[in-house]
């Protein structure tokens, strides 16, 4: 992260993750571009209503207020013009949002401007601008739509290991050579860190803002839930022992779906690189797909 946006955690969203601007977009895909400026132009006054991303980022937000200090920023990126974005804006401001750094990039993919900005993790509905701020090393998710939603004030993170957390390594035995080569190698390489996926450096972010609060009283928890189970545990937790990182939760499932157990939890958002993970979790928390790894190749 750049020295501008020294022990900040950045966050980037994409209009359409922060706002349900299905309408709209219908009517870009239906009309084009003159139609969809028309549409929202006149509307410029209507309030977006809130998207799978809003309950995250109105959490996210509210942390500032308890560390006394703006040391969490969301940054938004928009394929809107700065003229059919200012119903966006107008939006932010109606709900008390404080997002004060935008890029309207008028149809063209704004994710160029992710790693400019400094940010930590970006969440869009788009999934090409996802793979492609990946491409640049940044966190990335594609939110889907989902059901279900943690009404606590406590945020709630909840990431897959493999190709999320840790890299793919040991996934691509799995998938080419079987589950008993995979546990083979686990317990030969347990002593052996894994290199960190595309979501390391954001759970490094998350952990430093994480020690800014005392104890007990920290508004953020973490949580690893996994396919794996033992004996393929121990690597995965010498792993976030040697990175320095605490995890608050580590659920081992054997392959057990994971939703059920999302929802136990309370994720405000989970992160999987697989999409059967995706789908099961999507029906109880926000889920993000991370198109990375072996599984999407």
């Amino acid at each position: 992260m750049s020295g501008r946006y020294d022990k900040k955690l950045v966050i980037a969203i994409s209009s359409r993750a922060l706002f349900d601007m299905t309408d709209s977009h219908k009517v870009f895909e239906e009309k084009g571009l003159a139609a969809y400026s028309k549409y929202q132009i006149e509307r410029e006054s209507e309030v977006l209503e809130p998207g799978d991303a809003f309950p995250l980022v109105q959490k996210l937000l509210r942390l500032n207020e308890r560390l006394g200090e703006p040391l969490v920023e969301i940054v938004l990126l928009s394929r809107n013009s700065a003229d059919t974005g200012l119903r966006i804006f107008n939006s932010i401001q109606d709900y008390g949002l404080n997002i004060t750094r935008a890029a309207f990039s008028s149809g063209e993919s704004p994710y160029r401007y992710i790693e400019a900005f400094g940010c930590d993790l970006f969440l869009s509905l788009d999934a090409v601008d996802v793979q492609r701020a990946l491409e640049q090393g940044i966190a990335a998710a594609t939110l889907l739509p989902s059901q279900g939603g943690n009404e606590e004030e406590q945020l709630r993170f909840a990431f897959d290991g493999d190709a999320v957390l840790f890299s793919d390594e040991a996934e691509r035995i799995y998938k080419q050579h079987g589950l008993d080569a995979f546990t083979e190698n686990e317990k030969a390489a347990a002593k052996k860190p894994l290199s960190g996926g595309p979501f390391k450096a954001f759970l490094s972010a998350l952990h430093n803002l994480q020690a800014e609060f005392a104890g007990s009283d920290c508004p953020i928890r973490t949580a690893l839930v996994t396919a794996r189970s033992a004996p393929a545990h121990e690597r995965v937790i010498r792993t976030l022992r040697a990175w320095n990182v605490r995890i608050d939760e580590s659920l081992f499932l054997g392959g057990l779906p994971k939703g059920e157990f999302l929802r136990a939890y309370g994720a405000d958002v989970f992160f999987d690189d697989q999409p059967l993970h995706c789908d099961s979790a999507k029906d109880h928390v926000a889920t993000g797909h991370v198109p990375h790894g072996i599984a999407n190749e």
